[in-house]
């Protein structure tokens, strides 16, 4: 801070020298006036030269750091939120079925503000009718979604990510939970984390289900007959109101949305 006031007064005194020997010494009005125009113009030249250089210097500092900052958090990978769900805090006070007819093996955990739980993957084709999701491509497809768009309409299962909660049970009721139609979700298989919304409810005793669009999304076999996955795929959705995605359907939201709350989780947890 006090190397410049000293670098400026330097060089003005060798402006007042020369100015003084150009005009043959100190006397004479026309002279020193001369002498002050040239100081006044030099100074303020040098002043603002230095103060946007020095202003230039520190935009570009900040915004190195902010560029660098950013860079450096990074979205969550699917290593980091597969380590973090490694173990299971039991949440749910009976198991689930991956499909009917098959043995109740899978718990809802809880960690942190969220809950998850690790299956297979059936695919939900319910809600708007298009060309992949339709009585003709899934015999048991319903135009109905638990959850409805910010028109008011059934979701596109065709897409718009989203995951499937089983209704509320005495083995788990996700209401009690905190968790809304509407949450943000992750699903992560193999290295492929997608973030999705809760949007429709399943079977009472049966878990392990998302939409054709996550399907897609996570390299899954999306096809309603003959896709999904025997996974694993482990599902996270997000509790509390400041979960909820809005406009539901507006898919770049919850990715930016889950992103913050899946980094949020693994800072706390």
């Amino acid at each position: 801070m006090n190397t410049t006031p000293r670098a400026v007064g330097v060089l003005l005194v060798g402006v007042l020298s020369t100015a003084c020997d150009s005009s043959g010494g100190t006397g004479g009005s026309g002279g020193q006036s001369s002498t002050a125009s040239s100081v006044t113009s030099t100074g303020a030249s040098m002043s603002t030269a230095m103060s946007t250089t020095t202003g230039s210097s520190t935009s570009a500092t900040m915004s190195t750091g902010s560029s660098t900052s950013t860079g450096m958090q990074g979205a969550p990978t699917a290593a980091e939120l597969l380590s973090l769900t490694a173990s299971c805090t039991v949440a749910s006070t009976g198991k689930y079925a991956t499909d009917e007819g098959e043995a109740d093996t899978i718990s809802v955990c809880a960690v942190g503000t969220a809950f998850f739980w690790t299956s297979d993957f059936d695919v939900d084709c319910d809600g708007k009718q298009s060309a992949a999701c339709n009585i003709n491509t899934d015999p048991a497809y319903q135009s109905e979604t638990s959850a409805t768009d910010s028109q008011g309409d059934p979701l596109d299962a065709a897409a718009l990510p989203f995951i499937v909660i089983p209704l509320p049970s005495s083995k788990f009721d996700f209401g009690d939970a905190d968790i809304h139609l509407g949450a943000v979700a992750a699903a992560v298989y193999q290295d492929k984390v997608v973030y999705a919304v809760f949007g429709d409810e399943g079977p009472s005793g049966i878990i392990g289900e998302g939409s054709y669009a996550l399907a897609q999304a996570l390299g899954i076999d999306p096809d309603p007959s003959t896709g999904g996955s025997d996974g694993p795929v482990t599902f996270i959705v997000f509790s509390g109101t400041s979960a909820i995605v809005s406009p539901i359907e507006d898919h770049a939201a919850a990715t930016a949305q889950g992103e913050a709350m899946a980094a949020k989780l693994l800072a706390d947890n």
